[in-house]
Parts: C-alpha cells; sequence; structure tokens
C-alpha cells in the first residue's frame, strides 16, 4: 500500500511517500521518497528538495508565482525526472494531509469530500495562515491523483476529548457559541509521542500518566491518561501557553488592552508582535533559534541568559499545572527541535522536579540518543526523549481509514 503524506505549512510543504505491505511495522519505515518547499530563502522563488531512496537528489529552485503549480511540480517528481519511484500516479493508494485546524466539527480523522473542503476553508478564521496551505496541497493532489481517497488529519483532533471544564475560557458565553474555547494544537506530535513512549516503556497506554513536551519554535505541553489528552497549554490558536521561539506565550491580556490604546498600534501590529517579535527573539534580542542564544550565555550575554531563564521557567511552570491536572506523573517526554536537541532545556526543566523523584541520567541526557529513557535507574518518573515523526503518524491514520 503506497501513502502519501503532505504536510503543509505557511511558508514551507513537507512530502512523503511509504511503500507498506500486508501490516504496519512497530517502528516507522523509511519512506522511499521525501520532498520539500521552502518559500522563505528568496522572494519570489521556492526552493525545492527532492530525495528518493534510491537515486540522485533532485536540489532546484524556480519561481513562485503560483504556490500550487510549485506543489505540483513537486509531485510530478514521483514519477518523472532522473529517479522517479512511481511509474504513474495512480499507483497512490491514499493520501493524507496535516490540517492545523479541524474546529469541534472533527474529532477524528475524516475522508476528505466537498463538505470536508468547506469546513476546512470555513475555519480558516481560526488558522488564517495554515487552513489555506492545507487546502492548497488538498486541491493540488486532486488535480493530479482524480480520486484517489484523501484523508485529513487534524491537529487538533487529539485535544477533542478535552472536558468543558477543561476547555472553556471564563468570558460571556455568547462568545463561546462563537466557538471560541481551547482546542489545542501538535495533536499529531503528541500523539505518535504517546504510542512511541508506552512502546519504549512495555506499558499500556491507559496505565500511563503522561506529559509530551513538543518543544520547537512552536512549543506546547499535552498531559495524557487513559490514552487521551485530559490538558494542554495551547488554546483557542498557538499562541497560548508556553514561552516559544518568536510566540510570547501566555501574558497578562491587560497588556494587550494597553498596547492596543497606544495611538501607533493596531490589532495587525500587535499581532507581528507577539507571534514573530517575541519569545526568546523579543527577550534576547538575537534569535528566535535557541542555539545562538546558548552559544551567547556562554559569552556572558545577560539578555541570552535572561530569555533562557524565561523560557525555562515559563516551561517548568506549565509542566507543573500538568501534573496537577493528571494527578501524578508516570513518564515525562520530550520532543521535536529543541525537546530532542537541547539538554540543558531537559536538565533545567527536570530539576525542578526532583521533589517527584525525577532523576535523570546526565550522561544520557548529554548525548543524542533518541527513543530513549534518559531517566537514571531509581528515578520515580521516566524521562524520555523521543523523535517525532508526524508525517509516520499520519500515514497511520490513513492506514487505520483505508
Amino acid at each position: 500500500m503506497k501513502i502519501l503524506v503532505l504536510n503543509a505549512g505557511s511558508s514551507s510543504q513537507k512530502s512523503c511517500l511509504y511503500d507498506l505491505e500486508n501490516a504496519l511495522p512497530d517502528t516507522p519505515p523509511a519512506p522511499i521518497w521525501e520532498a520539500s518547499i521552502d518559500w522563505t530563502h528568496h522572494d519570489g522563488f521556492a526552493e525545492i528538495k527532492v530525495k528518493p531512496q534510491h537515486g540522485k537528489v533532485l536540489e532546484e529552485e524556480i519561481s513562485s508565482t503560483s504556490r500550487p503549480e510549485i506543489i505540483t511540480h513537486m509531485l510530478e517528481t514521483l514519477w518523472s525526472g532522473e529517479s522517479p519511484v512511481l511509474q504513474s500516479p495512480s499507483e497512490i493508494d491514499i493520501i493524507g494531509h496535516r490540517v492545523v485546524h479541524g474546529g469541534a466539527e472533527y474529532r477524528q480523522s475524516t475522508i476528505i469530500n466537498t463538505e470536508v473542503k468547506e469546513t476546512i476553508a470555513k475555519l480558516a478564521i481560526f488558522a488564517p495562515v495554515h487552513n489555506p496551505a492545507n487546502l492548497e496541497g488538498i486541491e493540488a493532489a486532486e488535480q493530479l491523483f482524480g480520486n484517489t481517497p484523501q484523508v485529513a488529519v487534524f491537529d487538533t483532533a487529539f485535544h477533542a476529548q478535552l472536558s468543558p471544564d477543561a476547555y472553556t475560557y471564563a468570558i460571556p458565553t455568547k462568545y463561546a457559541e462563537q466557538g471560541i474555547r481551547r482546542y489545542g494544537f501538535h495533536g499529531i506530535s503528541h500523539q505518535y509521542c504517546r504510542d512511541r513512549a508506552a512502546s519504549i516503556l512495555n506499558r499500556n497506554i491507559k496505565d500511563l500518566r503522561l506529559i509530551t513536551c513538543h518543544l520547537g519554535n512552536g512549543c506546547s505541553l499535552a498531559a495524557i491518561r487513559n490514552g487521551q489528552s485530559i490538558d494542554t497549554t495551547m488554546g483557542f490558536t498557538p499562541l497560548e501557553g508556553l514561552v516559544m521561539g518568536s510566540r510570547s506565550g501566555s501574558i497578562d491580556a491587560g497588556i494587550l488592552i494597553h498596547l492596543l490604546r497606544q495611538p501607533d498600534m493596531d490589532v495587525e501590529k500587535l499581532d507581528r508582535i507577539l507571534n514573530r517579535e517575541s519569545g526568546l527573539l523579543g527577550v534576547s534580542g538575537i534569535s528566535a533559534d535557541l542555539r545562538p542564544i546558548l552559544k551567547a550565555i556562554t559569552e556572558g550575554n545577560t539578555q541570552a541568559q535572561l530569555a533562557f531563564d524565561v523560557y525555562v521557567h515559563s516551561l517548568r511552570s506549565h509542566i507543573g499545572a500538568m501534573i496537577a491536572s493528571l494527578s501524578g506523573l508516570d513518564a515525562l517526554v520530550f520532543t521535536a527541535g529543541v525537546g530532542e536537541n537541547a539538554p540543558t532545556v531537559r536538565a533545567a526543566a527536570c530539576a525542578g522536579f526532583e521533589f517527584l523523584g525525577l532523576k535523570l541520567d546526565l550522561d544520557k541526557n548529554n548525548q543524542r540518543l533518541f527513543d530513549v529513557d534518559i531517566a537514571a535507574p531509581d528515578s520515580a518518573v521516566r524521562v524520555l526523549v523521543i523523535h517525532t515523526q508526524e508525517d509516520w503518524e499520519i500515514a497511520r491514520e490513513c492506514w487505520n481509514l483505508k
């Protein structure tokens, strides 16, 4: 069974192709084809990279006057060019798409039809950058692959079981009736890490109390009990919760009112400040990327140190809140770019929970190890580093709906 996965973002597009036999493997297989598009490096151009499992890597830069045309061009390399992996598009059995916002309408992955597309478009009011990009991928695939089944895998679906007390904001009910509630995001990653954690620990998912920490440029936590997300840090939008690369995370709403009263401020400027100019970037003045901040700290940069400390304080505080929601903790999971590659962040976060009997194996923590337990043997809480594989999780959802 050949499963094509499209993971569309506002400024990039990632795709891969899995070729599966008669059963899902226990661990993610290597895709037989991978491709990406980056629209950010040069204005008006797209950088395309295509990597077949066997054959020559293709790298090119072409004019990006039409995003759907660029996506189509990338997908056509599956059966054309120097290293095709298919003879024709008809060999694809099913196509999976990451869709950021499914609202309250979609609580699980869904076969795409006209109604689903219309709902994704309608929900763009909640995700104006991402849902339209997700639709572009869906429509490009329709043009190329005709009636091949397509599946929408929603980032919000994993958090669909949140209870009303967890998803309701304490604002007048008429606004909740407009759809203003906590949705949560990064659900595909949190779901993958839940299952991988259970496998690594050789435990039943329903017997585990987990906190999964997705720490990338965007950051969120999920508290998972009985296999379900019962609490999470992102809310109505991905802006709430943890301090992130360029997002502020949760701040006093009165600050927003204060800023909007200033004569040089408007809604668009405030949106840019909170989403693109805050977080690690805003405090450090250096970067949204943790790596140059850590380097600056070694050089004595006090703002870089403050940015790191604010980031860790936010992370510890929110982990504490998730522990309260779970009434305990069996395993703490770190994943995504920072979670997988920043031992200083893991160590600093865990240092706040030694009272729970959590102990790191510092040697393991400082190694570049994935899908492993880095807790000390006598730790009362297991600590895992898991390489998140959202594309594979999307493929698994497609398999389950085939």
